[in-house]
């Protein structure tokens, strides 16, 4: 070990992982729990200041849920069960609509006002609700069943083996819109239902999104994952043509989403292993790493053109670095291969030294090329930090794996 990584924490080590966690969520808790309304505050300043109190978006509502119900697997305390069930209630009450069924998107207070459905919206209700039951919260058992049977009914095409993306509050309009960011979401909320209650229903859906985004969806853009697809699945490949700032859809090849299905498909190979799955995430990653890496200043750029492979996008985002971590952690514990582990502890140190905020808590959202933030808004909806909460998960059960291997 060199003098420099020797400044930092040993960032392997499951009881530093366990810490940041924790610190992380300090952050946010008890200044996120609305009293008022209900649910959570969902946007913050770098110091903690709320910078929006109404806004309460489905996507930030359950991130919260998920980051408290982690917190609860890593360092049992009362403060986060209760900030569970206070956001249970508030999904159960008023993001749902009691009419038609489905989550609301988007509410001002208590009152919706955006009432569409989005399938990314109701993968984050699958995980949040399925890490807060493995947490020991009883009343989010029942809602697993129930978000998975709406994605089932209004989402799920048996032809595609995908879910499509966007349905109007009656569900009487699908959007033509198809995308692989629901979908990708949806294997990893599958895996945690699966987790959380043991049905093999949730495991092999996980399973089928996998095989479809890999074998039927990558074919068509070659070695990274794309975004956007019309209505038979195919490339569109100028939806939202050159915006990248777009926070569900952004144009361009977007490096985290290929690393992100690299670090999905090595937690599938641990549920059932499976040769290719292993390759694949081998390929994703490195591939990913190979036209994505900032050689100069440190960190992954965001997004690559389709068109002649220029760097589009050349800020840092916080989850594309926490991506990253959770991803080669796995990959470290899955091959053996030291150059991941080594990947990981200089990510983890760029990271360290630029987006974890060491005075006020968690982490900045954004940075330029040259690491530096653009405005003092740390949290806007939906970030709660759960890409680096989860990533932190994912790579405590990583080393915690190797270091039982003889």
């Amino acid at each position: 070990m060199n003098d420099t990584r020797a400044a930092y924490p040993d960032f392997a080590d499951p009881s530093f992982l366990k810490r940041h966690i924790l610190d992380t969520v300090h952050f946010y808790t008890p200044r996120c729990i609305d009293l008022q309304n209900g649910g959570y505050i969902n946007s913050f300043l770098d110091d903690g200041t709320t910078s929006d109190y109404e806004t309460k978006q489905l996507v930030g509502m359950t991130r919260f849920i998920y980051i408290f119900s982690a917190a609860l697997q890593v360092g049992e305390s009362e403060e986060y069960r209760e900030a569970v069930e206070h956001g249970l209630r508030f999904l159960r009450e008023f993001h749902w609509n009691h009419e038609h069924e489905g989550y609301h998107w988007t509410l001002k207070g208590r009152t919706p006002t955006d009432r569409r459905r989005f399938a990314y919206g109701h993968a984050f209700v699958l995980l949040a609700v399925s890490t807060a039951y493995k947490a020991g919260l009883s009343s989010a058992g029942p809602m697993i069943g129930k978000v998975y049977e709406v994605l089932e009914k209004h989402f799920w095409s048996e032809k595609d083996s995908l879910y499509a993306d966007e349905i109007t509050a009656d569900w009487m309009e699908l959007s033509p819109y198809r995308g692989q960011n629901a979908n990708m979401h949806l294997c990893e909320a599958m895996m945690a239902a699966y987790g959380a209650t043991g049905e093999k229903r949730y495991l092999d859906r996980a399973n089928t999104l996998a095989h479809s985004v890999m074998f039927k969806l990558l074919p068509q853009s070659g070695g990274l994952i794309w975004e956007h697809y019309n209505s038979d699945w195919e490339i569109d490949w100028n939806y939202n043509k050159d915006y990248t700032k777009s926070e569900y859809r952004p144009y361009g090849y977007i490096f985290g989403h290929s690393i992100e299905w690299a670090k999905l498909l090595l937690l599938l190979h641990r549920h059932c292993p499976q040769e290719w799955l292993l390759r694949q995430a081998e390929r994703l990653f490195q591939e990913a790493l190979h036209k994505g890496l900032d050689r100069r200043h440190g960190g992954i750029f965001f997004a690559m053109s389709p068109v002649d492979g220029r760097i589009i996008d050349t800020d840092k985002s916080y989850w594309v670095m926490a991506e990253s971590l959770g991803a080669s952690a796995m990959l470290a514990a899955c091959t053996g291969r030291t150059e991941y582990r080594e990947f990981y502890m200089d990510m983890f140190a760029y990271c360290w030294t630029h987006f974890v905020d060491h005075r006020c808590g968690g982490w900045y959202q954004l940075l330029d090329a040259c690491n530096r933030k653009y405005s003092n808004i740390k949290s806007p909806p939906p970030k709660a930090d759960y890409h680096p909460i989860t990533n932190c998960l994912t790579a405590i059960s990583a080393w915690e794996n190797m270091a039982g291997k003889p």
